[in-house]
């Protein structure tokens, strides 16, 4: 699917900002395309019916734009360098916050090169969004890349209504004490009027850590922000769990060719009595190793046997330069080819490992061909992927095994709960949703397919942008 995009320079009254523009430019013929993604299907609709804009980088180092328009959305490129994606992107914003944010699973590093990168692409962002706010525009600033967006926006165009949203964990005061610029990530966070977080637990922690660290005021999710004229306002910390379009999920599961591609999978797997399914990006907040490792004992063990049930495991490429996750992906290369060696069978391989990106048919086919998925991320701010396994489950069969550390958990409470540091936890979670009776499976399969057919992500984006509305009244 491509669109028409044509050049324009209009004052919009909602403008979203965020790293990426909400569309690729293909190589071959440099057209524009829809990205995939969770953020772009919940907010395009709304700024198509608001003739919104949406800031952010088109996708290539040193590639200067005009703004434009698609699909009915204004786009406004914002610039960014080779130099700056080193430095901001892949320095500060996915080798130092990243770690940070995930309870330091890996350590972060701290250079002042990186931080001044920041700072300079962050005010890029700003004046871009500045420049195409119409008078008391709203203007809704995403993730953790653009933390001091709000308040360098508060100062250039003090008119308009301003929203946060932090798709990742923010973590405890103690863990985020170690940032070197902590106070200055805090005050350019509170430049918001609403300040979202997937859980309550995270919107707790950034108001800890603003009480501990500036001293303001805050009671029950209100923050007592004092301005530069002596006055003060009132900013909202509090949750919005992020969700996805339930719908297309549920449409594409139903569709025969996807259905016939189901069976497919199964066929190629040597049609084992029993699929598990991993789906991630390679990294290392995921938990990959540790599923491995689980499985592998559960095969030693003879619990599983390799004739019987197969594991699947999709790790999509991710940050291939930044050398932590270089070093993931041979472990998990390694640990694979390892418990393969072992196991394997000339009819039966014990993992189906694949290092690939696949398109949404193929995703929903493989959710329908998988019988238990494993969700053991470490500590991850929502995790969609449980909740698009469970929209595609139209059959209303399937387990959904789920690391309490995800956002998704707080929800998801009909899902089987796992620890994923406990690996002997986890082989019986493992054991007790491949064994889990029919009705059972079904029970719990109906009441997870409620919640996120009823929380999806159109109900995110209203009640994030009500409150906005309701909060600057």
């Amino acid at each position: 699917m491509s669109a028409h995009a044509t050049g324009s320079t209009t004052a919009a009254d909602l403008v979203v900002v965020s790293n990426r523009l909400p569309v690729d430019r293909s190589p071959e013929d440099e057209q524009w395309r829809p990205s995939p993604g969770g953020l772009v299907a919940a907010l395009e609709p709304v700024l198509q019916s608001t003739g919104g804009a949406w800031v952010g980088w088109p996708g290539q180092p040193d590639l200067a734009l005009d703004p434009f328009s698609f699909d009915g959305m204004e786009l406004v490129p914002v610039e960014l360098s080779a130099e700056d994606l080193e430095l901001f992107y892949e320095g500060f914003s996915n080798d130092t916050i990243w770690p940070l944010y995930h309870d330091v699973i890996s350590p972060p590093a701290y250079h002042r090169d990186w931080w001044e990168a920041y700072v300079r692409v962050n005010e890029r962002y700003a004046h871009a969004a500045a420049s195409v706010a119409a008078e008391n525009a709203t203007v809704w600033v995403h993730d953790y890349q653009l933390q001091l967006v709000p308040r360098m926006l508060r100062e250039l165009r003090p008119d308009v209504i301003i929203g946060y949203f932090h798709h990742i964990p923010f973590p405890a005061y103690g863990i985020y004490s170690q940032l070197p610029w902590r106070t200055q990530v805090l005050e350019g966070l509170l430049g918001a009027d609403v300040i979202g977080f997937q859980r309550v637990a995270d919107a707790g922690n950034f108001a800890r850590a603003v009480r501990r660290r500036l001293g303001f005021e805050t009671k029950a999710g209100s923050i007592r922000v004092p301005t530069a004229d002596g006055s003060v306002r009132t900013a909202i910390a509090k949750a919005y769990p992020i969700s996805i379009d339930a719908s297309v999920y549920d449409e594409l599961a139903r569709r025969p060719d996807v259905q016939q591609r189901a069976r497919e999978i199964r066929e190629s797997l040597g049609d084992p009595d029993v699929v598990l399914f991993g789906v991630d990006r390679l990294d290392y907040t995921k938990g990959i190793g540790h599923r491995l490792k689980a499985y592998g004992e559960l095969l030693a063990d003879g619990r599983l046997d390799v004739e019987r049930v197969t594991l699947v495991q999709v790790a999509s490429p991710s940050r291939e330069r930044v050398a932590a996750y270089m070093q993931l992906r041979d472990e998990i290369e390694l640990t694979v080819g390892r418990i393969n060696g072992d196991y394997d069978t000339v009819g039966h391989t014990a993992i189906r490992y694949l290092h690939h990106s696949y398109p949404r048919e193929e995703m929903v086919a493989l959710y329908l061909a998988a019988d238990v998925m494993l969700v053991t991320a470490l500590r991850d701010g929502m995790n969609l992927v449980a909740k698009e396994y469970v929209a595609s489950r139209v059959d209303g069969d399937g387990v959904l095994v789920l690391s309490e550390f995800t956002g998704a958990a707080d929800e998801l409470t009909q899902a089987v709960r796992v620890n994923p540091h406990d690996i002997e936890g986890l082989k019986d979670a493992i054991t007790a949703a491949i064994e889990m009776p029919v009705a059972e499976r079904r029970r719990r399969m109906r009441a997870l397919r409620r919640r996120v057919r009823d929380h999806d992500v159109e109900r995110w984006s209203r009640a994030f942008l009500t409150d906005l509305d309701e909060v600057t009244r």
